[in-house]
């Protein structure tokens, strides 16, 4: 059979759960920033709009 994942011999075990975490955290922490932005682009944009009228 062939190995599936052969990256697993190298390296402590836990190595690639960490680095699977850290890229899992750091896209999460991305994501959440651009979501924040766009919502204070639309409240703000809002509210502009809003004292206009």
């Amino acid at each position: 059979m062939s190995d599936k994942n052969p990256s697993k011999k190298h390296g402590k075990p836990g190595d690639a759960r960490e680095d699977r975490l850290k890229a899992a955290l750091k896209a999460n922490l991305a994501r959440r920033k651009a979501q924040a932005k766009a919502k204070a682009r639309a409240t703000a944009g809002g509210k502009a709009g809003q004292d206009e009228g």
